[in-house]
C-alpha cells in the first residue's frame, strides 16, 4: 500500500487508488491511513465524522463506510491477482478489531512517515554540525510536502488537530534547514524564500531573526532593522508580547556591528561573535 498524505489524499493498493470520493468515507480512510497499522477506536472515527453530537445511526452509519472502503480495496486487489499462498482479502486490509479498526499496508510507503525519517536524520545531522548533510535530508522530508496535510478531505475535530500537529511538524524542519543553510553562508539564497514566509508567519519569531541575519549578512543593516520593528509591532498588536530576549538580542548585535560585519549567530540565539562578511 503506497499512502499520500502531505497534500491530497491518496492511497493505494497494488497499484489501485482506493481513495473514495464521497467526503466521509474520505475522513474515514484519511484518519485510518493516517494511523497505518495500528488500531484506530470506533470513538476516535465517530468524533470525527460527527464531533460531540452523533446520531443514533452513528455505529451502523461507520460500518457502511468501511464496507464502502473494503469494495474499494477488492477492486483493487483483483487488478493483479498474486500468488494464492500471498493473495489478501479486503477484511485483511481493513481489519475489524476489538474496539476499532486497522488499515494494514503491508509494508507499503507513508509520506507522513518518511518525512519524519527524514526529519529525524536532519536533526541529528545538525546536532553532529554536519550541516551539508542537514539540508540535504531536510530537503527530501520538505519536497513529500505537495500542500497542506488532508488537503482535499474535509476535516472533523480529530483531522484538525493532527493537520496541525503535522504542519507544526513541518515548519520546524522548514526552520531548521534554513538554520544549516545560515550555518552554511546561503545569507543571500536565503532571501527570497524568507521574505515570502514572515509574510506568511508574521508571528514566528525564529524565521524573522533568520530573515534579519540573512538581510544584515548581504548587506542590507537597514532593512533588517526595519523588519526587527515590524515583528515587533506585529506582535505588540496581535499578541500583547514584546520580542523575545534572542530577538531583541538580535536586533542590539545588528545595531552595534559594522556596516561591513555580519553576524556569526545562530538565528535561534546562538553565539553572538561577529564575522567579516564574504
Amino acid at each position: 500500500m503506497n499512502i499520500e498524505l502531505l497534500g491530497t489524499l491518496d492511497v493505494r493498493e497494488n497499484g489501485v487508488s482506493i481513495t473514495p470520493t464521497a467526503p466521509k468515507p474520505r475522513q474515514v480512510l484519511a484518519l485510518l491511513a493516517l494511523h497505518a497499522d495500528q488500531v484506530v477506536s470506533v470513538a476516535a472515527l465517530t468524533e470525527e465524522l460527527w464531533g460531540g453530537v452523533p446520531p443514533r445511526s452513528a455505529r451502523t452509519t461507520l460500518q457502511t463506510y468501511v464496507l464502502q472502503l473494503r469494495e474499494l480495496i477488492t477492486a483493487a486487489l483483483e487488478h493483479g491477482r498474486p500468488e494464492e499462498g500471498k493473495r489478501r482479502t479486503a477484511k485483511d486490509v481493513l481489519a475489524t478489531l476489538p474496539g476499532g479498526y486497522l488499515l494494514d499496508s503491508g509494508d507499503g510507503t507513508s509520506d507522513i512517515r518518511e518525512f519524519e525519517r527524514l526529519a529525524g536524520v536532519g536533526y541529528r545531522a545538525i546536532d553532529a554540525g554536519d550541516f551539508q548533510g542537514a539540508v540535504r535530508q531536510l530537503r527530501k522530508g520538505l519536497e513529500l510536502w505537495t500542500g497542506p496535510a488532508f488537503a482535499d478531505v474535509q476535516l472533523g475535530e480529530v483531522l484538525q488537530m493532527e493537520a496541525k500537529r503535522l504542519d507544526e511538524t513541518r515548519l520546524c524542519a522548514l526552520d531548521q534547514r534554513i538554520e544549516a543553510d545560515l550555518r552554511l553562508g546561503r545569507h543571500r539564497d536565503l532571501l527570497a524564500e524568507l521574505t515570502v514566509l514572515v509574510n506568511r508567519y508574521p508571528t514566528h519569531e525564529n524565521l524573522h531573526g533568520q530573515y534579519m541575519l540573512a538581510l544584515h549578512r548581504s548587506g542590507r543593516r537597514s532593512e533588517a532593522l526595519a523588519a526587527y520593528q515590524r515583528v515587533r509591532t506585529t506582535l505588540v498588536r496581535e499578541l500583547g508580547l514584546e520580542p523575545s530576549a534572542d530577538l531583541r538580542r538580535m536586533q542590539r548585535l545588528i545595531l552595534m556591528a559594522a556596516p561591513d560585519s555580519a553576524l556569526d549567530s545562530a538565528s535561534n540565539g546562538g553565539g553572538e561573535r561577529l564575522v567579516r562578511s564574504n
